[in-house]
């Protein structure tokens, strides 16, 4: 089966679910999302019987390839956005509450069905193969994104997030646009392939290339959340519905890096400009996880450290591009392949802390600290779900995590080694320690303090979770848990 077809499917979902919603009436649109969770999980499972495009298809033209690591990128998209559709399902009380004036279950179908087309452009992104491909699969992702985030219009909060995406949204794709335009006059080509030959052959301006490589970096960095183009994220996490952060979390962010991996690549072999090229980057990535993790330690608002501690993650998967420049030869993975693993990771343990904040989002009304004080005593399932999210986002042994960090660690301690680069290694450790630090703050809120007892006395209620978010609580702590001591599995399917 040609793998466009899973793009074409989920479209198709999309518009199934479109047509659910606008013939529901008055009905529940409970149904709407399990069908995109079901419909999700089927096209899933027909990734495993994907084969290579022919020479006669999409693959001909140089614009859509798939590889392993398009695979595994289509595979995270497809798994992360249902995981978003079970936080959506839990969500909804909370999301009527700030959408339906009149009918009670209006907008829930579309906040359904939007994530399908989100999805389908992440998957299209990943086997993307050229500038102009690359750019529209990405307007696709961002257009559905700036609808969601703003979805709660009765809700401040949610329409300034709003705002502020689309505005900065629309800024940093201006600047990539532009450097595609540089990229191209520098080089003649939009092919990836093309353009690593003619950077490779050295008959360019370097001074063009640069500028070239300096505004796509501007567009690429307010995807993936690096400093300095990260001021729109504590907000619009703040103040985007809570499934909708945990897909900006994790979607958007592995949608950027498969896409930075894949332009930062040609410009990082080439000779002429690696130099400044690395140096840009080291730059960017010290300051990246130095402000994302020392601006996390004040938080008192969950979404805000998690916003926080996203920009921190940034700066450890950008530690390991330079290593690119400067030849292969490394023991244990590639970068690329430590990013991805990073990434496979990073979704199963953030997907779970923010689906615990769902859970415990609805029944508190509450996204602060304080929501989570006593939470081992109202639902001791959610308590030890959040404790192994976070253990593993800090890098705790034993948990998927503490290889995703080992592996981008030992390609960087190895760079350094032989370039000298060991202010990104100073830096790394430095932002681990303080990623323990406000971890623990969480860890703390649910273990040590007492939850706020009810004004009349009685006793405090506990958490009540429905059995398709406990199952998926369920399956995400085995999962974090058991890639933290078999990382292969994942090493596997990425080659």
């Amino acid at each position: 089966m040609p793998a466009y077809l899973l793009e074409i499917f989920v479209v198709l979902l999309g518009l199934a679910m479109l047509g659910m919603e606008a013939f529901a009436g008055n009905r529940s649109r409970e149904k709407v999302a399990f069908v995109g969770i079901a419909g999700l999980a089927v096209v899933l499972g027909l990734l495993m019987f994907v084969t290579v495009c022919p020479s006669d298809t999409l693959d001909y033209w140089g614009i859509y390839h798939f590889d392993r690591l398009a695979a595994f990128y289509k595979g995270l998209a497809l798994l992360c956005t249902l995981l978003v559709l079970v936080m959506a399902r839990e969500f909804a009380p909370v999301l009527k509450r700030y959408t339906s004036q009149v009918e009670e279950n209006s907008g829930l179908g579309e906040f359904y069905s939007l994530p399908m087309f989100v999805c389908a452009g992440l998957m299209w992104m990943a086997s993307a193969k050229d500038l102009i491909t690359i750019f529209v699969a990405l307007e696709v992702v961002t257009m559905g994104f700036y609808v969601l985030v703003a979805f709660m219009r009765r809700n401040v909060g949610s329409l300034e997030a709003g705002v502020k995406y689309l505005i900065l949204g629309a800024l940093s794709t201006g600047f990539f646009v532009y450097g595609i335009t540089w990229i191209y006059g520098v080089t003649g080509e939009f092919k990836l392939d093309a353009i690593a030959e003619v950077l490779a052959a050295g008959e360019y301006s370097t001074g063009a290339a640069l500028f070239a490589f300096a505004l796509v970096m501007v567009g690429l960095g307010f995807k993936i959340a690096a400093v300095p183009f990260q001021l729109w994220v504590p907000d619009v996490y703040q103040g985007a519905p809570m499934p909708i952060t945990a897909f900006l979390s994790v979607g958007s962010k592995a949608a950027g890096f498969i896409v930075l991996l894949r332009i930062t690549e040609p410009f990082l072999l080439a000779g002429a400009i690696s130099g400044p090229v690395v140096l840009l980057l080291v730059i960017i990535t010290c300051a990246t996880l130095l402000y994302g993790n020392l601006a996390a330690i004040p938080q008192t608002n969950v979404k805000r450290l998690l916003a926080y501690s996203s920009i921190a993650h940034a700066g450890f998967l950008l530690m390991v591009l330079p290593s690119i420049a400067h030849g292969g030869g490394l023991v244990g993975p590639d970068a690329a392949t430590a990013i991805s693993f990073y990434l496979g990771g990073y979704l199963l343990m953030t997907l779970l802390c923010f689906l615990v904040l769902t859970v415990v989002r609805g029944a508190t009304e509450s996204e602060g600290l304080v929501a989570l004080n006593g939470l081992s005593q109202r639902s001791p399932l959610l308590a030890f779900a959040m404790l192994v999210g976070v253990a593993s986002l800090a890098g705790v042994p034993l948990t998927v995590g503490f290889f995703g960090k080992f592996f981008l660690f030992n390609i960087a301690v190895q760079d350094a080694l032989r370039s000298g680069l060991w202010l990104l290694v100073f830096v790394a450790i430095l932002g681990a320690a303080c990623g323990f630090y406000y971890y623990f703050k969480i860890i703390r809120a649910m273990y040590w303090e007492k939850p706020e007892a009810p004004a009349d006395g009685e006793a405090v209620a506990a958490v009540p979770v429905s059995m398709l978010a406990r199952v998926a609580i369920v399956a995400l702590v085995l999962a974090v848990l058991f890639f933290g001591v078999f990382p292969k599995w994942i090493l596997n399917l990425l080659g």
